[in-house]
């Protein structure tokens, strides 16, 4: 019973029922904060998506294909004329520009058993509770620049460009596609600030009020200054008064006559 409310919950979290559009979804705030990153986005993974699809002592993968916003419809098919998913990488399609490229390959989310909420809590376990419900776009920044890397390339994406993403069900024996989502609704990677438009401040001041704070610290420093110095020039003129006072007391002394003794 408590695994089927676990399943309910995932499902309503991330809108991957049977009875939501079949496409990926950018990931739950409650499972990735600061999502899309400048060059990852993290999805759901196709929990329970294919199940109509699956057929028993048969064995399957899930193919992740993305593509740019700005790419031609007509050229956003993800399989051949025999329906087998096509292999291009992000190098081919230009990260994307020209048509889809194979992001992930992993195997089917076990929609009868997923990962549970409760874990999410636990410190130990939160790391491998997102690594199965989750997948991050964009997230290998080694992949293109290493010659012995095999697998699929999942490089980083573009600042400030929009995407879009398809989950693809492979049959792994015949090779063939037996499912696809529809694409996914655009999802645009974060903009790189100026480092003049950075805001530094704690208290998120605006740019009138880091004006205004800069000239008042300047002016307090001007007005200590000044205080300061008037300290020291009162100290300097009174030492040099205690000096003339005791130099005109000794020389009065020096000029009073001696008394002179008498002689006997």
């Amino acid at each position: 019973m408590c695994s089927h409310w676990v399943l309910l919950a995932f499902c309503c979290l991330g809108q991957l029922c049977a009875d939501q559009s079949l496409k990926p979804q950018i990931a739950a705030p409650q499972l990735a904060t600061n999502n899309p990153t400048l060059t990852t986005v993290a999805l759901e993974k196709p929990f329970c998506m294919f199940d109509s699809s699956l057929r028993p002592n048969k064995s399957y993968v899930i193919y992740l294909y993305t593509m740019k916003e700005s790419a031609s419809a007509i050229s956003s098919l993800v399989t051949d004329n025999s329906s087998k998913p096509l292999d291009s990488t992000f190098q081919q399609t230009s990260g994307g520009q020209l048509r889809p490229y194979k992001t992930a390959l992993f195997k089917v989310p076990n929609c009868a058993s997923p990962p549970k909420l409760a874990d999410v809590g636990d410190v130990n376990k939160v790391s491998d509770v997102l690594k199965q419900y989750l997948f991050r776009v964009g997230d290998d920044g080694t992949c293109l620049y290493d010659p012995n890397f095999l697998a699929v390339c999942n490089p980083p994406l573009a600042p400030d460009t929009t995407y879009r993403f398809k989950y693809v069900l492979l049959d792994s024996t015949e090779g063939i596609m037996k499912d696809q989502t529809l694409w996914s609704d655009p999802i645009k990677t974060r903009k790189v600030k100026l480092p003049l438009k950075i805001d530094t401040w704690p208290g998120r001041r605006s740019g009138d009020m880091i004006v205004i704070t800069s000239i008042l610290s300047v002016l307090v420093f001007l007005l200590l200054a000044g205080f300061l110095a008037s300290v020291s020039s009162a100290v300097m003129g009174s030492e040099d008064s205690s000096a003339e006072t005791r130099s005109v007391s000794q020389t009065t002394q020096q000029s009073e006559p001696r008394p002179q003794l008498s002689s006997e």
